[in-house]
């Protein structure tokens, strides 16, 4: 799936779930090493515990971050494949 993120420095998200459990994510654009980070934590975890776990960060100033935005799209696909 790819996410077109909203209020972020990062413009897109690619993932991939597998089995309600997230098998790969990608930021496109934002703070690289970060963002690397995110998706190496996030990688094997459950939909349900990343959701909980990543929803309402928010960056600085912004009512979003780049883990909200990763939140967001893994509640529409969730939501998507129901």
């Amino acid at each position: 799936m790819k996410y077109q993120t909203k209020g972020t420095c990062s413009t897109s998200i690619d993932l991939e779930v597998e089995e309600g459990k997230i098998k790969f994510v990608e930021f496109f654009g934002g703070c690289n090493g970060n963002l690397k980070g995110i998706a190496s934590l996030v990688t094997g975890m459950g939909i349900d515990e990343a959701i909980s776990k990543l929803k309402g960060i928010r960056c600085g100033f912004k009512a979003t971050s780049c883990p909200d935005q990763l939140a967001q799209a893994l509640e529409k696909l969730k939501n998507e494949s129901c």
